[in-house]
């Protein structure tokens, strides 16, 4: 008596997993393959963009990252498809999903699309002292949703790259200088050509003060209590601050020697009693002649 132990094999079955298998390996191959090209692709990508001059680094990232996840999106489109899944759908409904994501998220996305313009434009980097919405600052960050700046009371302000791309921005570093205008009153009684002569004498013996283009100093306003002298210097940006201040310290002490006067607006203090003393006498009105 003799037992067949071999076991009854569905050719069809055993057909079927044989596919699935070589499907299964395929689809394993195709995202080995493709997650290695993501990375490799993206950082070749921040690579390129570290070498170009005008792509910060933080914008090279926010490519790589682009690339590395849209290629895997691909990838993953293409597995599913050898499991014979219906991407078309998945696509939409993936693309409404983005939509709604874009919907919610618009500011975030203005303040990315602020910050890569920032970056290609380059109206500011790392370091500038700039004014940005009425905000004075050095930028000590930039990102692709904020610009940091460090104000002169040390406050640490993440200015919206959206705001900052629609309002002026005024960049005090781009040319390494920066213009010291200071006012100086003076009495109506004083000689202008002397006070003008102790201000420049003051500027240019300061070896702060940039030789070409020398300093400016004329008449500025006529106010209501003093003329006011306008100083124009061209400074560098590291010492326009103790340079400021230095000058207006020196300039008053000038006068003081020269014995020029620095008007300011005074109030006086009267009693009633004194007010009526000064007043003139109240004379009668006359009175109407009548004629006959």
């Amino acid at each position: 008596m003799s037992f067949d132990l071999t076991p009854d094999v569905n050719p069809a079955l055993a057909g079927t997993a044989v596919v699935w298998g070589l499907r299964i390996l395929y689809a394993a191959g195709i995202l080995a393959v493709g997650l290695w090209l993501a990375f490799f692709i993206s950082n070749a990508v921040r690579r390129q963009a570290a070498r170009h001059p005008r792509i910060d680094e933080t914008l090279g990232s926010f490519f790589a990252l682009v690339v590395r996840y849209a290629i895997i999106a691909f990838v993953v489109i293409a597995v599913l498809q050898k499991f014979g899944v219906q991407t078309a759908s998945l696509v939409a409904a993936l693309g409404a999903g983005a939509l709604a994501i874009g919907l919610a998220l618009q500011g975030a996305l203005g303040n990315v699309a602020s910050g890569i313009i920032i970056a290609f434009m380059r109206p500011y980097r790392i370091g500038d002292f700039v004014e940005i919405n009425g905000l004075e600052g050095e930028v000590t960050d930039l990102d692709l949703f904020f610009t940091q700046l460090q104000t002169l009371d040390d406050k640490h302000v993440h200015v919206p790259n959206s705001q900052a791309v629609s309002n002026p921005i005024v960049n005090f570093s781009r040319d390494g200088v920066r213009r010291c205008i200071i006012v100086f009153g003076i009495g109506y009684d004083d000689d202008i050509d002397q006070a003008v002569a102790v201000i420049r004498a003051i500027l240019t013996a300061d070896p702060r003060t940039a030789s070409e283009p020398p300093p400016w100093i004329g008449v500025d306003e006529l106010g209501e209590y003093s003329v006011n002298l306008s100083a124009r210097a061209w400074v560098g940006i590291a010492d326009y601050f103790q340079y400021r201040a230095d000058m207006l310290h020196r300039v008053k002490e000038a006068f003081d020697r020269e014995g020029i006067d620095i008007p300011y607006p005074h109030a006086v203090e009267m009693s009633k009693g004194e007010i009526e003393l000064r007043l003139p006498p109240i004379k009668p009105a006359p009175e109407p002649h009548v004629g006959a």
